[in-house]
């Protein structure tokens, strides 16, 4: 061998065994993750502020509006309320599982498993913690409280301020809500750059409150604009941990629901009270991100996604949301019936693989039973539709379930209430 190609040959293993070493330290990176919901911010009222923090963050990853609400005038159609959104989000189900109807959060369904549930089941070991304003957030929806949803109390936690008027007054401006929102930031970074959580929850109101209160205003506005800071806190312990340390971290931000037109209040189902937004720095963020319109309960699939918890089947059958990162296979599946045929169709995001057509006719899990689900058709992901023959099975309740190499979809079909 001339001594010229010997050295280009020396160079080449050089470089395949660097590249080797950087991708097996990055897969050995470990994978932290942060999810925050900052209350009531609409999407075009976000849009136009300069937010140059929130940019910093979603420069690496994307940004996208988003939907909350379930679907419109169907059987998953979600009350735009904050602990609806919230609940949404921790569990990727609408209303018509979780059970969450109102910020009374009167009777939640633990049937459908939060994200800290799942990430704690799986990694009992592993820290998880909620920065909250709200303290039902931790005790009623995560459930810390409630031997149903498994006594998930977080690692770390602090929340309850709105309940101590000694330290923070009730000011019939609701500015307290503000001085509580940055107690809270200022824990959770201290806590990030300190402990690194593996799984943490940051939950901000002033802005809702600003804007109840006061409506589309200089308060709103301003309280967006405040939150822009709040941001920068995390995402500088972010970084640090990152700099100084194995670890990789993802970050969702994103609101519970949008306002009314006059920006006081929400909970129908108008265009601005139903759209919302996601910010993420997230890598490798797939096309259904940007279209078509991605909802609340696409974030919780993403992060289970990134810190490698494995949802149970039965459990991944009835969740809603499909990760926003990585391959998907399909997504808007869409269902109806006529003349004992189902006819199913969806929008193929991976031209690999078979959809397999699974149908039940009970809804045994809500309850904590088994749903006894038939195969019952087979056909290429690429195909975008199927028709399902139920003759054999008459009902007035379809769960209907489409189980592809990369994700599973699910929809209900009821024939009577």
């Amino acid at each position: 061998m001339k001594l010229k190609n010997f050295i280009k040959l020396c160079w080449l293993i050089l470089c395949c065994c660097c590249l080797s070493i950087t991708t097996r330290s990055y897969a050995q990176k470990k994978h932290k993750a942060i999810f925050v919901i900052a209350d009531g911010i609409p999407a075009d009222l976000l849009e136009k502020l300069p937010m140059p923090h929130l940019k910093e963050i979603y420069k690496e990853g994307g940004y996208t509006r988003a939907y909350v609400g379930g679907e419109l005038n169907g059987y998953s159609e979600t009350p735009t309320i904050s602990s609806n959104g919230y609940n949404s989000l921790l569990t990727g189900t609408w209303v018509n599982k979780h059970n969450v109807w109102g910020n009374e959060i009167a009777d939640p369904n633990y049937q459908y498993w939060n994200i800290f549930r799942l990430f704690k089941t799986q990694y009992p070991d592993r820290i998880t913690a909620v920065f909250s304003t709200w303290i039902d957030n931790r005790t009623k929806l995560i459930g810390s409280s409630s031997a149903a949803a498994g006594n998930i109390v977080p690692d770390y936690y602090f929340d309850g301020m709105e309940l101590d008027t000694a330290l923070y007054p009730h000011d019939t401006a609701g500015h307290f809500y503000n001085l509580i929102d940055e107690a809270v930031t200022d824990t959770a970074a201290a806590v990030i750059k300190r402990i690194a959580p593996d799984l943490s929850w940051v939950y901000l109101e002033y802005t809702d409150e600003m804007g109840h209160r006061h409506g589309n205003s200089e308060y709103l506005t301003n309280s967006v604009l405040m939150l822009d800071n709040k941001l920068a806190k995390l995402w500088e312990a972010i970084r640090y941990r990152e700099q100084t340390t194995n670890e990789v971290w993802q970050i969702y931000i994103t609101t519970d629901h949008g306002r009314e037109e006059n920006g006081y209040h929400h909970g129908a189902q108008t265009v601005r009270e139903r759209t919302t937004w996601i910010a993420t720095n997230a890598k490798n963020l797939n096309k259904y991100f940007y279209q078509p319109q991605p909802g609340i309960v696409d974030i919780m699939p993403s992060i289970a996604s990134f810190l490698q918890v494995d949802i149970p089947k039965e459990k991944r059958m009835e969740i809603d949301g499909v990760s926003l990162v990585g391959k998907i296979s399909a997504s808007n599946m869409n269902a109806s019936y006529g003349n004992g045929f189902i006819n199913l169709q969806w929008k193929p995001q991976d031209k690999e693989g078979i959809a397999k057509v699974w149908v039940a006719t009970t809804n045994n899990f809500r309850s904590g039973g088994n749903d006894e689900y038939r195969l019952l058709s087979e056909v290429p992901v690429t195909n975008a539709k199927a028709t399902i023959d139920v003759n054999k099975y008459p009902s007035e309740f379809y769960k209907v379930v489409l189980e592809m190499p990369h994700n599973i979809l699910n929809r209900w079909i009821i024939l009577k209430k």
